[in-house]
């Protein structure tokens, strides 16, 4: 067995989706705040414009995906930050973001090499890790924590940090804490991953899921591009990856991106065909609609903020400490009593399934994650249940 895999054991989350699918088994309500895979259905233009492009003859797909698709990321990438990439230099369809962020190191990192280790916050999204194992590199986790707003600084990290590192994982909006950050700070970001030579990995794949009336949160690639009238920014040693899972409602279609440095893209397409292939082409017909459609991801987002309005609401009136929390479809919560793996399980009695911050890493201990899963009625029947639990004496309220 590959000992990345005998030390890191089964991928944490997956547990929760075998749990709730013993637990729906008997027919009875429940309400699944786990594993971040909204209810919503995907949009019908996107459902159709698969069905057309299904071919009579199946054919592998390329590595680099279709021309219309990186055209359709480009056009989306100009729309939503203002910074213009050449779809053929700056950008490469993935299989979702998940799979992009787990193989980037595999072209970037030297596994024998002395700067073999990588850099990412926790608690964070399990990939970052798991990618960085796997590959043959060394990890650095660095605990994030509320009095610094969940927020990664490459530039306060002891020198020596950095030199020894390849690679660095940034992620805003935040999963799992759902904290945001301004173009301010992913600027000096930059400037010290470049400065000590270390690639920059920026996961953006929640950039387009934020409260309706809030600011929209920044992407690297306008920090990047910063106030530049360049007809093509800056992009050296940076990528970002992007996803349609959240955005559109296609977390079963596997559809994602990689946007920058044009090196690095290059690096990766190479990469690819050793792993495997784009998304197929009738997948990538239905991204390339997705991309190209901005209204049903605002959408989306209304649906998202409802429900965030209702679940921020009874933390409020229970008296549960929120952090974080300002975009995504997540919520996060300090678990009363400190143990957040106990008040998971205490939760579990009322069919209430939620995340312990744990399974985010070290740095996420004594908190819970709630993913904004189920419909708005069911996100209000659960914090019905919740409050009454809390009322009742069953489940502890702040504290």
């Amino acid at each position: 067995m590959h000992p990345a895999l005998a030390e890191l054991g089964d991928y944490p989350l997956a547990a929760f989706q075998d749990l709730a699918r013993r637990l729906a088994a008997d027919g009875q309500p429940l309400y699944d705040f786990s594993v971040g895979d909204p209810v919503e259905p995907t949009p019908a233009f996107i459902r159709q414009a698969l069905i057309e492009a299904v071919p009579e003859v199946s054919q592998y797909p390329t590595a680099s995906g279709l021309w219309q698709l990186r055209a359709a990321i480009a056009g989306w990438v100009e729309r939503r930050t203002g910074v213009t990439v050449d779809p053929e230099r700056h950008v490469l369809p993935t299989a979702g973001s998940k799979e992009a962020i787990f193989h980037f190191p595999l072209a970037v990192v030297d596994p024998t090499g002395p700067r073999r280790h990588v850099i990412y916050g926790t608690p964070g999204y399990t990939p970052y890790e798991r990618g960085a194992r796997f590959s043959g590199g060394a990890v650095d986790p660095v605990t994030l924590t509320p009095q610094d707003g969940w927020r990664l600084d490459l530039a306060g990290l002891d020198r020596r940090r950095l030199e020894r590192a390849s690679l660095a994982w940034i992620n805003y909006p935040h999963n799992p804490t759902g904290a945001t950050t301004d173009r301010t700070d992913l600027a000096r970001q930059l400037t010290a991953a470049r400065d000590a030579g270390v690639v920059l990995g920026s996961d953006e794949c929640y950039l387009d899921i934020h409260p309706v009336n809030a600011q929209p949160p920044p992407s690297l690639l306008q920090a990047a591009a910063g106030s530049s009238s360049a007809a093509e920014p800056d992009l050296t040693g940076m990528m970002v990856a992007f996803s349609l899972s959240k955005r559109s409602g296609m977390t079963g279609y596997r559809c994602g991106a990689l946007v920058g440095d044009p090196d690095l893209i290059a690096r990766n397409r190479s990469l690819r065909p050793n792993i495997g292939t784009a998304s197929p082409e009738f997948i990538q017909h239905a991204a390339i609609a997705a991309w190209s459609d901005d209204e049903h991801a605002a959408r989306r987002c209304e649906t998202f903020d409802a429900k965030r309005r209702v679940v921020l609401n009874f933390c409020a009136q229970a008296g549960l400490e929120v952090s974080g929390s300002q975009a995504t479809f997540y919520v996060w919560i300090r678990a009363p009593g400190g143990d957040d793996a106990a008040y998971a399980e205490a939760l579990l009695g009322h069919r209430v399934i939620v995340s312990p911050g744990r399974v985010f890493g070290p740095g996420g201990e004594g908190w819970l994650r709630l993913a904004l899963v189920p419909d708005l009625a069911g996100c209000e029947q659960a914090c019905a249940i919740w409050a009454d639990a809390i009322t009742a004496g069953s489940l502890p309220g702040h504290g």
